[in-house]
């Protein structure tokens, strides 16, 4: 009888661990269903290569302005390529985490461990580009806690995470994935509008 209140009181402390482990890093709101989500979550997760093609426009305090967009990920690695925002001309922002480089059309090339970094210091934008790896994909990073707005489909609407909200505005369907067609990142006086026109997504492994 004391092992079975054993088993009982261990099972009861899993499921409540489990329970706060998941509220701790996501709250779920809007009209999506929880358990399609775990599963259309869980899918994009495991999507760690593609490329994209599409537009970028920034608004800032002191510049604002539009260009392209080219992003290239494999798995760990991206290569993420921005022509004409901000009046700089070409930016290339590139590497693998602890060893991240930038280039900056007729400026030079920088060296940094984090991409937020390099940004900052040579960019003056506080751009989360670790978070942009996720939210990118049509999820919350998990580094942090997150509270998620789901539209009918399940998929998200709505992001707030570390004081950001991502908005979702449109949806692609490619090679049987759901992904963000358009969306708007806004947090410390930035406001960034994603559209992408072109999404070849790939699995690589685990």
């Amino acid at each position: 009888m004391k092992y079975l209140r054993h088993l009982i009181l261990c099972g009861l402390l899993a499921t409540l661990a489990g329970c706060a482990g998941f509220g701790t890093h996501e709250s779920l709101e809007g009209q999506g269903n929880s358990q399609t989500w775990k599963e259309h979550k869980a899918q994009l997760s495991k999507l760690d290569a593609w490329q994209i093609n599409g537009k970028v426009g920034i608004r800032a305090p002191q510049d604002s302005g539009s260009g392209t967009l080219f992003w290239l990920q494999r798995q760990d690695y991206y290569d993420i390529r921005l022509s004409g925002p901000l009046g700089r001309g070409a930016a290339r922002l590139m590497g693998h985490p602890g060893k991240i480089t930038l280039e900056v059309a007729n400026q030079g090339r920088y060296e940094a461990q984090s991409p937020e970094q390099l940004l900052h210091e040579q960019l003056h934008l506080n751009l989360p580009v670790s978070h942009l790896l996720w939210w990118i994909r049509g999820l919350p990073s998990p580094d942090s806690k997150s509270r998620l707005n789901l539209d009918s489909h399940s998929r998200l609407a709505g992001l707030s995470q570390d004081g950001w909200q991502i908005e979702y505005l449109s949806y692609t369907e490619q090679n049987g994935y759901w992904l963000p067609e358009r969306l708007k990142v806004s947090g410390e006086d930035l406001q960034i509008t994603l559209v992408i026109k072109d999404w070849q997504p790939r699995q690589l492994g685990q």
